[in-house]
């Protein structure tokens, strides 16, 4: 059968017609994206890895995501604790973040700080103002983010950039009971908390402090061990000084425990190791000799630590070395605060 002129000359417009639109297709998609702006790789060929996109992480539907929010239970008054964070979100490689300290009695920030364009995918440590101060109370930490979209903070219940922390003061120290102390067995050489404060000892944190409860005191249980220190609560900051003259025998860190940790070898056989410094707060150097009261570092909360305080060791002997052992630190520190 013939086909009639028209109808071939209509059929050959339409053909060329689809094949345009199909050409036009890609021109169209590439003509929608932002100049100079950046497309996430479309398959696995494209090779390579995008900075923000995590391997088997879902996608955050084009909004940020709080995937990490690490804040204390439990912090004393004083300067914000450490706060850390991470945010995430599919194919963009920075947002805008800011984090703030909402109090729960009257629902106000209390501090704030604008962290700016931030790098996804990274782990990130909240530098707070040097003027924060935190009193006693309940407190939540909020983020808030937005991408270059204005595209805002996706919520999530795991993950919904809000935190709890609760702000208190520590216990008042406890009235001391009268007691008639008993001579207290001491090895041969070593020197009782009396003969201590008669040689010139002092109270190695120099500001407002405490003992704690049960779980500060030497001995108490742990995981896989015992303590084998005396907590001494204070607030971040606060100066750290040796109790005796004597040389420092080690400054070191141990993140996973002990964090900046500084340890002192006396000439009266007791050695004392000064756990939790703040980071980079070391007042002295190995192979130095100290008096009483010199600076040692500062208290933190550095390594496996939730608040910031003092953790004293005090050992008959070489500390961590063969024939010596950690004694209750207690009784010395009772000596040094009382000053008899």
């Amino acid at each position: 059968m013939r086909i009639p002129r028209a109808v071939a000359a209509l059929v050959a417009v339409l053909v060329c017609c689809c094949a345009q639109a199909v050409l036009a297709g890609p021109e169209l998609v590439l003509a929608a994206n932002p100049p100079g702006g950046t497309r996430a790789p479309s398959d696995a060929s494209a090779g390579g890895s995008e900075y923000g996109v995590i391997a088997g992480a879902k996608p955050t539907a084009g909004r940020p995501l709080v995937v990490t929010l690490t804040v204390p239970a439990l912090a004393t008054p004083g300067a914000p604790p450490r706060v850390r964070l991470q945010i995430n979100e599919h194919g963009v490689s920075s947002v805008n973040a800011r984090v703030a300290i909402v109090s729960l009695a009257t629902h106000r920030p209390v501090v704030a700080v604008a962290l700016g364009w931030v790098r996804t995918g990274r782990r990130l440590t909240v530098r707070w103002p040097r003027h924060a101060r935190l009193a006693s109370g309940s407190y939540h930490v909020s983020v808030k983010a937005h991408d270059a979209h204005g595209s805002p903070l996706l919520r999530r219940a795991h993950a919904s950039g809000v935190a709890t922390l609760n702000v208190s003061a520590p216990p008042p120290k406890p009235k001391p009971l009268p007691v008639t102390p008993a001579p207290a067995p001491t090895p041969a050489g070593v020197a009782t908390p009396a003969q201590t404060v008669a040689d010139g000892a002092v109270f190695p944190v120099a500001g407002a402090h405490s003992f704690g409860g049960p779980a500060n005191r030497f001995g108490a249980p742990r995981e896989g061990h015992v303590h084998q220190g005396q907590d001494v609560l204070t607030t971040e900051g606060t100066p750290v000084v040796a109790p005796l003259g004597g040389t420092i025998t080690s400054t070191s860190v141990q993140p996973g425990g002990a964090g900046w940790y500084v340890v002192e070898h006396t000439g009266v056989g007791l050695d004392f190791m000064f756990a939790h410094c703040m980071a980079h707060s070391f007042a002295v150097a190995e192979g130095q000799g100290v008096a009483a009261g010199s600076p040692v570092c500062s208290a933190g909360q550095t390594g496996d630590a939730t608040a910031p305080h003092l953790h004293l060791e005090v050992w008959v002997g070489a500390w961590q070395a063969a024939g010596g052992y950690p004694i209750d630190p207690l009784p010395y520190l009772e000596a040094w605060e009382r000053g008899a």
